[in-house]
């Protein structure tokens, strides 16, 4: 990371403060970077400058950079406990200020660890401090105060609106009957002035006063949640049976989901504030926003004999989006809605079709990919949510197992061949892909893309979109692109022949490549391009390695249960209690849907999974790099067993082997496992790998057992010299006894 990103917010705080001259400043960052400490950027750099000046900085400067760059003592502990190394440390502290995500959030992500809990006690301690300090009011830790929810929602509902409490991101805790009577308002930014001038217009005529208190962004996100969620549960109890679909999901009247530019007719934001005249438009709407809300990756909008049906589909599981289905009458709308939407016809319901819709939500673009289906009972809408503008890219946040990253490292730097990454639908394909252009992007480098859909931007790049119906597929395309001077080029996907031969030509002309091909494991791709009639000798040549991937479900650090399975469930997976002694596994505590609404209602919903029992998911990997030895065997058609055979002779891990793994870290389950990696042939696969080591083993202990024996035998032969050479000087020295006495 260079010293101008790091540094460009504060340079540009004290610049425009007036306080300090370019020279001055980098003066200052030249002694901030000698002094090493990057735990505390604002207060040192604080005392630098005022000490270079010898001026005091006032203390709204003071304030703004301690806002922008205090962190607590506890990043110098992580940092020294080899939790995660300085550079690390730079881009999450970068990251959180550039977007507002949380420090501890940024850093498991980037590490694939989950940070301990005493570490995140700490963390959080010493934040609440530091904000107590800089805006000089009291903070509030809802962890160990006594809230009551209850109250909450009564002050909301009653006396200080939802729209203000989401806008100001502020919410009402609790309200005193004293003489003087008060309310005590939690906030993220308790100096917001336009926040406590719609505060004093609502309670000063009402003669009650205010009390502010700071509460980190994470808890207030936390307490809205919990009043939207009861709102959302309480609105579903209280429905008739007919669903007023024009009133439905009012918890999201205020998202920020807008029109993408040049791109639809329909301002989507402003029919977001409500759509009276257009219900069905309206629910739409707040189904695209729901979904971006919650992160999930495809809606499924589904007639049924009945009802209509919507479900989402998050970390790879569908699960229903609302509590309760809506009427079967309109379902056609809905599906017409979605058609109007991505340019399809509306009239033709006989045949699936295809589309795209692209919306504004919080400030980025986001396509929706559209795919309708003539059912039984109706169209059966499927949009595949494309929002990876929010996706952080990087191998390091990918892959957890530091051998595996280090062997994609090494083959993403080669200069020249093909790096296939293989595995089905969902399982991460293109972020693999973009993590290593992201690591390769450099000025010095032409680098292109042909891709259909474009799924990721990155700065720097040249990036092309496929259109077939005007011939411009991908293999016309890469054969431009190997006209342009390019040194890296990532191919989309590899469906056929031509496109394959092209592929493997172009790596063995100066170029790297980069594609994918759909197969369950490594050694199958190689089976997969002969099919495609691809020459052995020209795969053997240009490919550099094969990555396979899935993605499984981590299991939710605050709810999850450990236990102990038993002897049948371990041998399932090759294991054996023996070997699993010291290993702690988890089981996901995940709740039936009446469960969630249950324990909601309750107040004891887990707040991080909401009842799932996951959240989020991490990469299996099974990497193949290709040696001379493999060259050889492909080159001479071998099988793929002895293939597979050999490359784990060589050392790499299966899928299987490696999804253990990670449920040995504490990262995923056994019953995510079996869900997504587990096969007849896995395990095959694993048990092979495991009868692999042990012959290496045995013959690692007969070698040294030969080893020893022939040493033996040497200190048993030079022992019998010792001793005939001994003998033979006693001999002598009898016989010159004898003689002497004669």
């Amino acid at each position: 990371m260079s010293t101008q990103n790091y540094f460009s917010p504060v340079v540009k705080i004290l610049l425009e403060s007036g306080y300090v001259n370019r020279q001055q400043m980098q003066q200052a960052i030249a002694r901030f970077r000698e002094s090493g400490d990057i735990t505390q950027v604002g207060s040192s750099l604080i005392e630098i400058v005022e000490s270079i000046t010898e001026i005091q900085l006032p203390p709204d400067v003071q304030k703004h950079l301690l806002l922008q760059f205090s962190t607590s003592s506890s990043v110098e502990k992580l940092v020294r406990s080899g939790y995660i190394d300085v550079y690390q440390m730079q881009q999450a502290l970068v990251e959180t200020r550039k977007t507002g995500r949380s420090l501890i959030e940024i850093i498991e992500q980037m590490t694939g660890r989950r940070l301990p809990s005493d570490l995140q006690r700490q963390f959080k301690q010493q934040l609440l401090f530091e904000l107590k300090i800089v805006y000089g009011v009291d903070a509030l830790d809802p962890e160990i105060s006594n809230i009551a929810s209850k109250q909450i929602n009564q002050l909301i509902d009653e006396l200080i609106p939802i729209e203000i409490c989401r806008r100001c991101r502020l919410i009402p805790i609790s309200k005193s009957d004293t003489e003087l009577t008060s309310v005590l308002v939690a906030m993220v930014n308790p100096d917001n002035l336009e926040a406590q001038d719609d505060l004093n217009r609502i309670l000063r005529p009402k003669g009650i006063g205010l009390q502010r208190v700071v509460i980190t962004p994470k808890d207030y996100q936390y307490l809205i949640n919990e009043y939207l969620d009861e709102q959302l549960q309480h609105k579903y109890y209280s429905a008739k049976s007919s669903v007023d679909v024009s009133a439905d999901l009012e918890n999201l009247e205020n998202i920020d989901l807008q029109d993408a530019e040049d791109e639809v007719e329909v301002d989507l934001g402003e029919s977001l504030k409500g759509a009276e005249g257009a219900p069905v438009i309206s629910l739409v709407n707040k189904i695209l926003a729901k979904a971006l809300q919650e992160g999930v990756s495809d809606i499924h909008i589904e007639p049924q004999e009945e009802y209509l049906r919507i479900r989402f589909r998050k970390d790879g599981v569908l699960h229903t989006a609302f509590d309760k289905p809506f009427p079967k009458n309109i379902s056609p709308a809905v599906a017409a809605r979605f058609k109007i939407m991505s340019d399809l016809d509306i009239a033709e319901r006989r045949l699936p079709q295809d589309g795209k819709i692209r919306r504004m939500y919080q400030g980025r673009k986001v396509d929706f990919r559209v795919s309708t289906l003539p059912s039984r009972y109706g169209e059966k809408v499927v949009l595949r949510i494309l929002d990876n503008e929010s996706t952080q890219l990087g191998l390091d946040m990918l892959i957890t197992d530091q051998g595996t990253l280090e062997v994609v490292r090494s083959m993403a730097k080669r200069p020249l061949g093909v790096i296939l990454v293989t595995g089905p639908t969902d399982s991460g394909k293109s972020t693999t892909l973009y993590s290593i252009l992201a690591q390769r992007n450099d000025l010095g480098l032409n680098i292109s893309t042909v891709e259909d859909p474009i799924e990721y931007s990155l700065p720097g790049i040249t990036q092309v979109q496929a259109l077939r119906e005007k011939g411009m597929d991908f293999p016309a395309i890469l054969r431009s692109l190997l006209h342009q001077d390019s040194d890296i080029i990532l191919v989309g996907e590899t469906q056929n022949r031509e496109t394959a031969k092209t592929v493997m030509e172009a790596a063995l002309s100066r170029h790297l490549i980069l594609t994918t091909l759909t197969t369950n494991d490594t050694v199958g791709a190689i089976s997969r391009l002969a099919r495609m009639g691809v020459e052995p000798f020209l795969v053997a040549d240009a490919l550099i390695g094969i990555i396979n991937q899935r993605l499984v479900r981590r299991v939710c650090p605050d709810c999850c249960i450990p236990y102990t399975p038993n002897r049948f469930e371990l041998a399932k997976f090759g294991l054996t209690a023996s070997q699993e002694r010291e290993t702690t596994f988890y089981q996901a505590n995940s709740l039936t849907p009446d469960e969630i609404v249950a324990a909601r209602a309750q107040g004891t919903l887990c707040g991080r999974c909401n009842g799932t029992g996951y959240q989020g998911r991490v990469g299996v990997y099974e990497v193949m790099p290709i040696s001379e030895q493999l060259k050889n065997l492909i080159s001479d058609r071998a099988s793929a067993e002895k293939i597979r055979e050999v490359a784990l002779q060589e050392g790499m891990k299966s899928l299987l082997t490696y999804s253990l793994e990670l449920v040995r870290e504490g990262y995923t389950t056994l019953a995510e496992v079996e869900r997504v990696t587990f096969s007849d042939s896995a395990l095959e696969a694993q048990v092979q790998a495991q009868r692999l080591n042990s012959q290496l083993v045995q013959q690692a202990t007969s070698t040294n057992s030969q080893h020893r024996l022939v040493e033996l035998e040497r200190q048993v032969t030079a022992l019998t010299q010792q001793l005939q050479s001994l003998k033979m000087e006693l001999q002598d020295e009898s016989d010159k006894e004898l003689s002497a006495l004669k």
